[in-house]
């Protein structure tokens, strides 16, 4: 069975093991300490500042999870009950359980051939109890990011940027999660760094952090020494990544850019060799600052894509688990882990997002750099692929197509 991961989980190396061993050999593995304690080395600290430095932000917040960098950040713009909260209906399921979670209410917006959030649809999904948009950078390709913030000034509507699939993504030369108000981060192992699980929260107001920061961290204001009593900004948890996790993690975004242009340059060559091909076009790239970690393909129609699928031994992205509206059976019956007062009268049904339906049932993703059969890209190239590698799966792909 082929090999599957994000495309930081390729490139683990010296660079990783240096880090975690300093943390081993130091024997200090809790993310505070002061400055003078023995074996300390503040490596989720220095994670956090390297963050900051390549995104262009103020403020970041070391997590778990991307679903806890989301539900930090819900929790920052003080969304709650009775909230509505604007997302895509294409996106992994977390974007839209954590607002359930928060006790909003998450309202379903429809894709374009982006993937992502069909700004053209997102007004008339704006209610008096709209309280924010969640755009989320789907498969690594920036929203439509002017439009949104056009949308969200005019409506004074909270963004959160989810930016789980499209770490060091950028549009117009700006990093994604620093549009919005906050942005949130996942570093799982199919993402574009990796440490098997984690993520970040960035912003660039200060009351905002401070917010996810206590959310994160029981209350606590950023960055205690100890154990601190009083002075607490809010009620929180406790979602505070350790030090052999930030270890990887720095290691990691310092491998960031170089990892963005390899897999921008691959992509490119393997796109251009099926771009004259007939009864395929390809998803609209929002901006060329996209992560570049999967290609995907338009069909004409969906029974040409699922054609081609039975041939590859994938199926279109309709079918790609937790990653489509359709098939979260916890969100539609809105199963929650207890009974609220705060009940959700929405009604949320397979096929009520027609246009998004289309669209996933005739796309299909070639990975590039994320290998994931469960997000619909178990066939195609990795970052590691060498050029005759990529003539190969592209001439395969030729093939099939040519022939259905």
């Amino acid at each position: 069975m082929a090999r599957s991961g994000g495309p930081g989980s390729f490139v683990f190396g010296d660079e990783e093991r240096k880090e975690v061993m300093d943390v081993l050999d130091g024997r200090y593995l809790f993310r505070y300490g002061a400055a003078d304690a023995e074996g300390y080395t503040h490596k989720v600290v220095d994670f956090e500042d390297e963050l900051k430095k390549v995104m262009g932000a103020k403020y970041a917040v070391a997590t778990t999870s991307g679903t806890c960098s989301l539900l930090a950040a819900l929790a920052a713009l003080g969304i709650g009950a009775g909230d509505e909260v604007i997302v895509p209906g294409y996106t992994f399921i977390a974007s839209i359980s954590s607002i359930m979670l928060a006790g909003a209410i998450p309202v379903l917006a429809e894709i374009d051939e982006s993937l992502t959030i069909d700004v053209t649809k997102i007004e008339s999904l704006i209610t008096p109890k709209t309280k924010a948009i969640l755009p989320v950078h789907m498969l690594g390709n920036p929203c439509n990011l002017d439009a949104i913030m056009e949308i969200a000034k005019k409506h004074n509507l909270y963004v959160l940027e989810d930016c789980c699939q499209a770490v060091g993504a950028s549009y117009k030369g700006k990093r994604v999660g620093t549009y919005g108000d906050i942005g949130a981060f996942s570093l799982n192992v199919f993402k574009t760094i990796s440490t098997g699980d984690g993520g970040a929260v960035i912003t660039n107001d200060e009351n905002l952090y401070e917010r996810a920061f206590g959310y994160h961290d029981q209350g606590h204001k950023p960055n205690r020494l100890g154990v601190e009593v009083g002075n607490r900004s809010l009620i929180g948890m406790n979602m505070r990544m350790n030090e052999l996790t930030g270890a990887v993690a720095l290691a990691q975004t310092r491998k960031l850019d170089e990892i963005l242009e390899t897999l921008r340059y691959k992509k490119a060559m393997l796109k251009d060799m099926l771009s004259d091909l007939p009864h395929i076009s390809f998803r609209t790239i929002n901006d060329e600052g996209e992560c570049a970690t999967l290609l995907t393909i338009l069909f004409d129609t969906k029974e040409l894509a699922e054609a081609f699928c039975e041939k590859t031994g994938g199926r279109p992205i309709a079918y790609s688990g937790w990653h489509v509206y359709n098939n979260m059976e916890q969100v539609l019956e809105k199963k929650l882990p207890a009974p609220t007062n705060n009940v959700n009268d929405r009604v949320y049904t397979k096929g009520m997002l027609p246009q998004t339906d289309d669209i996933l049932g005739r796309a299909v993703n070639i990975s590039v750099g994320v290998v994931d059969k469960g997000l619909g890209s178990g066939y195609g190239i990795n970052i590691l692929s060498t050029e005759d590698e990529i003539k190969q799966v592209a001439s395969n792909i030729r093939e099939i197509i040519l022939s259905l």
